[in-house]
């Protein structure tokens, strides 16, 4: 390791659906090694080990030299865009069946089970008699059809105790993971409460398998030092914290991506836009600064309860889905928003599997339905298919760990439904042309298995449109198309992002004008738009796509050197923070309750109630920064009274104590 470089190093991995990232960072140097690793997903340990391996190697640094580690990840992000997850019982109390059909709540749930319960409370703390009995006699059975519980109580978050009675109950009868709406947040609205808690729930193993990993990796190398994960909003929590709420990871990635954009470029001013295997995330920096999203993060179409950077992400990546939609006398080609294995990386550990099956399907005459496509497992726990229905499970066990040809495996068009739904579970993936295939053929990208990626986009250009020609003469030709395509569709959801930001109610997908504008097409009236700031590309295929991009959005393109980590770099810069509101009412004239923080507190004069809920406020974000690792905290304190004036005297309806604590990490000195 260069001598310079003796201060301790901090390490950040970013876990993507496609690649694991690596860097060490120097405080004073900057970053001092890179490397990335494909993520394993039947044990992302692998890649873990792959990245971290890598980078020591690279700086020529031993694992003592590491003080901090910090991890960002785009999975949970990923299983919420692709409607993945674990199957999750859902328990409301004090609600009815009428509440799933508010924000979205019921489109959520699916098929996975719910139970209404009797109690709940008001908006004063005062509880209904809750009756755990419909409880005790589903729980035996749920038990064994679900992989955790989301527990959403009437008013929870001024009174939490039905949610914390009914979390030890299933705890203690069923063993398994429970999340309770109270524990991720203290804003009103109980089904969109409800929701989160519920997403939560679903991504509890696949954050506790990841974070798991990172961990087992770090004993083996012995490494002991404190381990954050960024969370949706860029600060930085406890691995600890994190296993408890996975929910706050969403956008973690993104958020990630987002410091790294800001501290690799210098810029304050910019759009950043982060193209991965299966997301593209744009977010704007403004003085510097990400936008919070004050309403909640939204993702996989989902309006959450977890603030976090005003990122917008899309099912757009490397690695989406090739549609082409051949009914026209043109056939169109879309992308996304499903994430397929590029059939050069599924080559890259199964290429005799793989190219056979591809070589097999070109030389008939005729065009199959399926060609080009094949499924594998993903390689997660047996475990974790716990509740399939018959015809998945029978599907399932036809489906191995080495690729099989669709056209093999589905018989009828409900074995197609079928495959989707172990799909949407994330025990299968579908191999398939991808951008990322395209760009192989072309070589512009050739880390992969080249001649896969060839034989698939063969394949593909056979199929016929309207008039019944083939969709492109050759290999070379379609993948054109397709990156023309994802240069487009990765134009307009930057354009709609900004748009967006600038309330400006215009769908650039289907807009004339934008449309004109983008092809730069000559007219009587000329049409042109440009980014009044620069574009920058992030994701480790950055520079192959973001200068087109950019371009065609008449900006600046700027893709730092470190692009490909960005992420990375993003999880080791950030700092610890941790706001905590606590509640002040009055159900009664000259009585004060305070709710937040702890058990309800009742006071006879405003002032003391006042401050007590200062006091209870700063005292939580401060103890709960210093738990999740942050080092001197600093502490901002904010204050809302609803106080209007009625019939010439102030009547509180309510008053909000919000203190936030923030800090760097600690950093282990060996």
């Amino acid at each position: 390791m260069d001598a310079l470089v003796t201060d301790h190093l901090l390490l950040g991995i970013d876990t993507g659906g496609t690649y694991t990232d690596a860097v060490l960072f120097s405080e004073t140097h900057g970053v001092v090694a890179k490397a990335k690793a494909l993520t394993t997903r039947h044990d992302l340990s692998v890649g873990i080990a792959g990245a971290v391996d890598a980078v020591l190697a690279q700086a020529k640094a031993p694992a003592s030299a590491i003080g901090l580690v910090s991890l960002s990840t785009t999975l949970a992000t990923n299983a919420l865009v692709e409607g993945q997850g674990g199957r999750a019982g859902l328990v409301m109390i004090g609600f009815g069946p009428d509440d799933l059909k508010r924000d979205g709540l019921q489109e959520a749930l699916g098929t996975d089970p719910v139970i209404f319960l009797p109690g709940g409370h008001n908006v004063h703390g005062g509880e209904t008699l809750l009756d755990m009995t419909l409880l005790d006699e589903a729980l035996p059975q749920l038990a064994n059809q679900v992989a955790s519980f989301a527990v959403a109580g009437y008013f929870a978050v001024r009174n939490p105790a039905h949610e914390q009675r009914v979390r030890d109950r299933i705890r203690e009868m069923s063993h398994l993971p429970v999340t309770c709406s109270h524990e991720l947040s203290s804003k009103l609205g109980g089904p969109r409460r409800a929701l989160t808690t519920l997403l939560n729930a679903r991504l509890v193993s696949m954050i506790d398998r990841l974070i798991g990993a990172c961990e087992g990796f770090l004993k083996a190398r012995g490494i002991y030092v404190p381990m954050m994960v960024v969370r949706g909003d860029g600060a930085l929590i406890s691995a600890a914290e994190a296993r408890l709420r996975p929910i706050e990871t969403i956008l973690s990635g993104p958020a990630a991506s987002l410091v790294g954009a800001r501290h690799l470029t210098g810029l304050d001013n910019a759009v950043v836009s982060d193209i991965g295997g299966t997301t593209t995330d744009v977010a704007v920096l403004d003085k510097g600064r990400p936008r919070l999203d004050g309403e909640g993060a939204v993702v996989g179409g989902f309006r959450t309860m977890v603030e976090a950077v005003a990122m917008r992400t899309f099912g757009l990546g490397g690695d989406s889905e090739v549609r082409i939609n051949d009914r026209g006398l043109q056939a169109k080609i879309d992308l996304g928003p499903r994430r397929f294995l590029p059939l050069s990386l599924a080559a890259v550990e199964h290429e005799a599997a793989v190219i056979s099956v591809l070589e097999r399907q070109l030389r008939t005459a005729h065009v199959g339905r399926y060609d080009g496509r094949l499924a594998v497992r993903t390689g997660l726990p047996d475990h974790l298919a716990s509740g399939l229905q018959p015809q998945e499970t029978a599907l399932y066990e036809r489906i191995g760990a080495v690729p099989v040809a669709l056209e093999s495996l589905l018989t009828s068009t409900l074995q197609k439904a079928t495959l989707d739904r172990l799909v949407a579970r994330g025990l299968v993936h579908i191999c398939g042309l991808t951008p990322s295939d395209a760009m192989h053929v072309l070589g512009r990208q050739d880390q992969w298995n080249t001649t896969a990626a060839r034989l698939g986009a063969e394949l593909a250009a056979r199929v016929k449109d309207g008039s019944g020609k083939p969709i492109a003469p050759s290999a070379e030709a379609l993948s054109e198309m397709i990156v023309a395509r994802l240069t487009r569709q990765s134009a307009e959801v930057i354009l709609a992002s900004c748009l967006a930001e600038d309330g400006a109610a215009i769908d650039p997908a289907v807009s004339l004008a934008v449309d004109r504008a983008l092809k730069r097409e000559p007219g009587i009236v000329a049409f042109s738009l440009s980014l009044d700031r620069p574009l920058v590309g992030l994701g480790a295929s950055a520079p192959v796509y973001y200068p087109a991009i950019a371009a065609m959005l008449g900006a600046e393109s700027s893709i730092p050197a470190e692009a490909g980590v960005a992420n990375a770099v993003g999880a080791i810069v950030g700092q610890v923070r941790a706001s905590v509101t606590v509640f002040v009412t009055a159900p009664d004239e000259g009585i004060f309750i305070v709710n937040g923080a702890g058990s309800s507190s009742r006071f006879l004069d405003q002032e003391q109630a006042f401050a007590s809920a200062r006091e209870r406020a700063q005292g939580a974000a401060l103890a709960s920064a210093r738990g999740n690792g942050a080092d001197e905290p600093a502490l901002v304190m904010r204050e809302e009274i609803d106080a209007p004036e009625i019939e010439g005297s102030r009547k509180l309806v309510e008053a909000r104590f919000t203190a936030v604590a923030s800090g760097r990490p600690r950093i282990a000195h060996t």
